[in-house]
């Protein structure tokens, strides 16, 4: 009552939180999540990072757990990347193989790179990382362990027994204290070493911290004062119109580079026509450049919007094949009419086709497809990439290419002659056919050769019945609807209307039957059987938010679904789990609401590994 609430400031890495255990002072135990009893063990690989002590001194407490981020600096981040290249070049060479930079798998940014280094499953590898370790706070403590009755002076301890804290960790006395070390610290962010997305503030004296306590396991004590994204002015020297696998015209703008948030961006997306329209831009403006979520760049404001010059005409024919361009009722987006006609989206649906998520492929990269293609040897569609075999001389006479290169090009592909239904069909880049998708239509069909029927038993039916006058409810989607779940024998709520408009509007295009039937006469894909393991989640409804780190999205579900578990888009109080990862907002907020259970992508690791 009247005193002044002192807070302590620090900075907020954007790490991978860990838990150390220390019992009789001696490290025993490291987990990434949690009280260090549940969660990822990580024990082995964090005895490698160097920051973290093995053991403490006598003043330090028996049992302590201490809690904080792992992370890696921009520099090592930068470095690590280069060497990761560079390894990857020496290993083609060593093969005989075409070296494809554009298939090198590279961190995007330091902390996953943090993240895929620490849970790496050789703790040597771990060791050749660049990791470091900055703690924040603690949990178990022996009791009468503490050193000290407020956050500052616990932190200074743990400091003092050889574990780092933020080195510019500080007591405000007030707000005004507090907001001055905030924009002290916003203006010097560009030159720390490591990344931070803001401040976080933390009531020092300890028994206020008790009487305070946790609402949803989040401490009252404590709150995050986050960094607005950071902008910087460029200019637009282009827009450049990209086809997709599904047709979709994506204009792209080509930017005179600049440094955002210590990142150098020289292109960024522009989404639509429709956002073209929004922000006036044109080729020569001058535009404001925003990390979105500090990761993906966009234009957030167009800064020479009045001059007089003229608007920026969006193509209403593809660039890459001249058809038709069209938005369909409805959508913003634009496509070429041309489907499997078109070599843009024949390109792209190839590299969709060959990428790990769907038939996986290894040995095929963009730069190859895009040469074998140029060539003629890919020109009927996925079906020639089974009929390469007879290009075997060929290909060996190209630069790069070498005889055990060919060889485990041309094996990889063999091994792929029995492939996953499911996998097959969402290798085929039918628009609204994704992954989980492709799965749910799959556990009804089992057999995937009765596809193109039961697509045109739809597109009769819907033929059959055309829709009215628009009504809300609408009982004509209703009836649509059942008849998408009827017709393609769907056992679950995850196919809609579009995606039958999708599947019949594919197979009414001849070319794209002659396609299918090529296909089917290279590949023989077994009948599907879904397999389900025991688990502690079987039967019960998952949902998946935020930043996963380890795993897609559709991966995720796909494990959930293996486990017996229904994997949901939205949270309710049908809801059993929720798995959040970094970033995870409104469905967290709702879930704590509801009472249910969250973890981490740990702990689903373990559950899925404790299922076998």
């Amino acid at each position: 009552e009247g005193e002044a609430v002192a807070m302590t400031a620090e900075d907020k890495i954007d790490g991978l939180s860990l838990s150390i255990r220390y019992e009789d002072r001696t490290l025993v135990r490291a987990a990434t999540r949690g009280d260090g009893e549940v969660g990822e063990d990580v024990t082995a690989n964090v005895r490698y990072i160097a920051d973290i002590p093995q053991t403490l001194p006598q003043e330090a407490p028996a049992i302590v757990e201490v809690r904080g981020e792992v992370y890696m600096e921009k520099a090592a981040f930068a470095a690590l990347n280069a060497r990761l290249m560079a390894e990857a070049q020496a290993t083609a060479e060593a093969r005989g193989e075409p070296f494809d930079p554009d298939g090198v798998r590279q961190f995007a940014n330091p902390r996953n790179a943090a993240a895929g280094s620490l849970r790496q499953k050789d703790a040597s590898v771990t060791a050749s990382r660049p990791l470091r370790f900055l703690a924040h706070g603690w949990g178990v403590v022996s009791e009468g362990g503490l050193p000290a009755q407020t956050q500052y002076g616990v932190m200074k301890a743990l400091e003092r027994w050889g574990i780092p804290v933020s080195p510019r960790l500080v007591v405000c006395a007030d707000s005004a204290a507090m907001l001055a070390h905030y924009r002290q610290i916003q203006r010097q962010r560009a030159d720390l070493p490591y990344d931070i997305d803001g401040v976080v503030y933390k009531v020092d004296r300890l028994d206020w911290q008790e009487r305070l306590g946790f609402v949803a396991k989040a401490p009252r004590w404590a709150i995050a004062h986050k960094f607005p994204a950071e902008q910087a002015e460029t200019t637009l020297e282009a827009i450049d119109i990209q086809v997709g696998r599904t047709g979709k015209l994506t204009p792209v703008g080509r930017l005179k580079p600049v440094t955002v948030g210590g990142v150098v961006v020289s292109n960024v997306t522009l989404h639509n026509r429709d956002e073209i329209a929004r922000l006036g831009v044109r080729p020569g403006d001058r535009v404001i450049i925003q990390r979105a979520g500090d990761v993906i760049p966009q234009v957030v404001d167009n800064l020479t919007r009045e001059e007089d010059r003229a608007p920026f005409f969006f193509p209403d024919h593809c660039p890459e094949c001249g058809s038709e361009a069209v938005a369909e009722e409805g959508e913003v987006d634009v496509r070429c009419t041309a489907g499997l006609i078109c070599p843009a989206q024949r390109i792209e649906r190839l590299n969709h086709f060959v990428s790990r998520v769907a038939m996986d492929i290894d040995g095929l990269g963009d730069k190859t497809i895009r040469e074998f293609f140029a060539l003629g040897w890919l020109d009927k569609g996925p079906a020639d990439i089974f009929r390469l075999k007879a290009h075997r001389d060929d290909i060996l006479g190209r630069e790069g290419w070498k005889e055990k290169s060919v060889d485990n090009l041309l094996n990889a592909i063999e091994d792929r002659r029995q492939p996953d239904a499911a996998r097959l069909l969402f290798g085929l880049g039918i628009r609204h056919v994704g992954a989980v998708t492709a799965r749910d239509l799959m556990k009804g069909l089992r057999d995937l050769h009765r596809l193109p029927a039961k697509a045109a038993e739809f597109g009769a039916y819907r033929a059959d019945h055309p829709q009215g006058e628009p009504e809300k409810p609408s009982p004509f989607a209703a009836r649509m609807l059942k008849a998408v779940k009827e017709i393609f024998e769907v056992t679950t709520d995850g196919i809609g209307i579009a995606v039958g408009h999708a599947l019949a509007d594919f197979f009414h295009e001849e070319h794209n039957v002659a396609v299918w039937d090529d296909l089917l006469g290279e590949v023989s894909p077994p009948p599907y059987v879904v397999e389900v393991k025991a688990s502690t989640v079987s039967g019960k409804t998952i949902v998946f938010t935020g930043k996963l780190e380890t795993m897609s999205r559709d991966e995720a579900k796909a494990q959930a679904e293996a486990l017996g578990a229904r994997a949901a888009g939205s949270v309710s109080a049908a809801t059993d789990l929720v798995v959040a990862g970094p970033g995870a907002g409104s469905k967290l907020k709702k879930a704590a609401e509801l009472g249910i259970e969250v973890i981490d992508e740990a702990a689903w690791a373990e559950i899925v590994k404790s299922a076998g």
